[in-house]
């Protein structure tokens, strides 16, 4: 069989040092302030904690790497839809597509937009000005709102540039080490943990498969990470080292978030904590600290909502062009998908149609009364069971083109790619375990998404 053409190839013009900032630039987010306590309260032990928090950097890594080999041997800036679409075809493209724009990138922004809303209303007390009544709502006010604020922005063609992103990404590597510094500075005043270490009894089978989905959300991003494999200049090794070095930083940050919360706040008081940074930072520095870590927090979660909305909006309107010249939607709605405002250079409604469907998430958050946690449970299964796709992806595309030079292959084929299918299958199951109103919800949405293949079915997909 013929390798499939790309377009255009990527420059090699990455060296390590460069990709190993880029990789942690993006994996890291706002997300580790919010995780810690839903990691904490699903484990049992200080021990427990640390070793989820190691093996979900190491199994990040064998992710990476499988990734890593896609990248190499079919550079495409459709990155994961590329890869689906040539190992399973563009039936399982679409849905990809569909499940970015319902499921993955707007829950990403509403989860994100709780993360903001939740550390902002730590510090601003609502009830005094709004009453107990909207006061209680104060998280869900927030993230709508910073929403709404970057969706019009987006619309106006004001945008955060790619400079400001890279310095506000280097912001929340400052805010963990910072978490650092403030759990030295309790232990050598000898100031014990706030609440006892003792945590309450859990079942440690679903605690642990609990605890690892929640663990994985924060290290997500390095999917993302792999694609540089076709910017590297040694093609071979480069990438390799990048995401090692890059892994390897990300997870000694979080062991470190995660030792600074144990030390300054206990297990049990993590695990019941809203917002874990700032009450560390209160406890060691007061006032001005819990401010510092709060603006720190927002900044980056505005940062990295920005950026979803952006790349979002692009895949969106990319995902209707194509739904258009298939005929399977068309009408006024279809005609504004598509458009791209040339005197702006963005898809206008298709950011309006993100920023739409991120607010109505928040509602269901705020409804729910789980905020981020019910966001976690809405795109979790979604984005495990697409993982678990990619990862199958790489042994379908080793198979059906044998002859597309692959400048770096994964180690040990096909026991570590079957390890990660394996891995993205139990946290899957684990997402969906204690089937709740978000994971339902985000499963419905996607299976919205496959009725335009139902009506698509007796006929040829172009």
């Amino acid at each position: 069989m013929s390798a499939p053409i790309s377009a255009a190839t990527p420059h090699r013009h990455l060296d390590v040092r460069h990709a190993v900032s880029v990789c942690v630039g993006m994996v890291i987010g706002a997300g580790i302030f919010k995780t810690s306590p839903m990691v904490a309260a699903s484990l049992a032990s200080d021990t427990a904690l640390y070793l989820v928090w190691a093996l979900g950097g190491a199994l990040s890594f064998v992710g990476a790497l499988c990734f890593a080999e896609l990248a190499a041997a079919f550079p495409d800036a459709g990155g994961d839809y590329h890869f689906l679409r040539l190992a399973f075809g563009p039936r399982t493209g679409f849905l990809f597509a569909w499940s970015r724009f319902a499921v993955i990138h707007t829950g990403s922004m509403a989860l994100l937009a709780f993360v903001f809303g939740d550390y902002l209303a730590q510090v601003v007390a609502l009830d005094r000005l709004l009453g107990p009544g909207l006061g209680a709502y104060g998280s869900a006010l927030f993230a709508a709102g910073a929403i709404v604020v970057l969706t019009a922005l987006n619309l106006r063609h004001v945008r955060i540039g790619l400079g400001t992103q890279v310095g506000l990404m280097s912001l929340v590597i400052a805010g963990l080490l910072a978490l650092g510094v403030a759990a030295l500075w309790l232990w050598g005043r000898g100031i014990a943990p706030a609440t006892p270490l003792a945590a309450p009894s859990r079942d440690g089978h679903v605690g642990i498969g609990t605890a690892f989905v929640f663990v994985f959300l924060a290290y997500g991003g390095w999917s993302d990470a792999a694609t540089l494999s076709a910017e590297m200049r040694d093609d071979r090794r480069g990438i390799v080292h990048a995401l090692l070095l890059g892994l390897a930083t990300v997870t000694a940050l979080y062991l470190l978030a995660n030792a600074a919360y144990l030390r300054g706040l206990g297990l049990e008081g993590l695990a019941r904590s809203e917002a874990p940074a700032a009450d560390l930072m209160r406890l060691a520095f007061g006032r001005p600290g819990e401010l510092l870590i709060v603006s720190v927090v927002a900044l980056t979660s505005v940062t990295v909502m920005n950026a979803t909305l952006v790349a979002g909006a692009r895949t969106t309107w990319a995902a209707a062009r194509d739904l258009q010249q298939a005929r399977l939607i068309g009408g006024a709605l279809g005609e504004r998908l598509a458009r791209w405002d040339l005197s702006r250079g963005t898809p206008p409604a298709a950011i309006a149609a993100i920023g739409l469907v991120a607010v109505a998430l928040v509602g269901l958050g705020t409804v729910t009364r789980g905020g981020f946690a019910t966001m976690v449970d809405y795109l979790s299964p979604v984005y495990w069971g697409f993982l678990t796709l990619s990862g199958s992806a790489l042994l379908v595309l080793r198979r059906r083109y044998p002859e597309v030079p692959r400048p770096f292959r994964v180690p040990l084929h096909p026991w570590l790619p079957l390890a990660f299918c394996a891995c993205s299958v139990y946290l899957l199951v684990a997402s969906l375990q204690y089937v709740k109103a978000g994971a339902l919800a985000g499963v419905g949405v996607l299976a919205l998404g496959g009725l335009p293949l139902l009506l698509r079915r007796a006929r040829p997909w172009n």
